[in-house]
């Protein structure tokens, strides 16, 4: 079971840097904006495997809780002040 985790895991960061290249080369603003949602959301899932292999579950899990509160906090606080940039 923990190969497979880690093969998971070692794709997920793959598919990190994968969306990473939107992030940079993103054709408008919106986009990039999701692309680092979606970072944080993979980057998530790499912490909870991560704590399943280092069997401290419920402290990843903690820490994880808290990594998703930030970046949709982030997320809000850039489209709304995307937003007030255009009035």
């Amino acid at each position: 079971m923990n190969g497979f985790l880690l093969t998971v895991g070692l794709i997920l960061c793959f598919l990190v840097l994968l969306v990473l290249y939107r992030v940079v080369f993103g054709p408008g603003v919106f986009n990039r904006i999701a692309a680092i949602s979606a970072v944080g959301t993979k980057t998530l899932i790499i912490l909870l495997i991560m704590g399943y292999l280092y069997n401290r579950v419920e402290m990843f899990v903690d820490i994880s809780m808290v990594y998703a509160l930030l970046n949709f906090i982030g997320c809000i606080a850039a489209a709304k002040y995307l937003e007030m940039g255009k009035e």
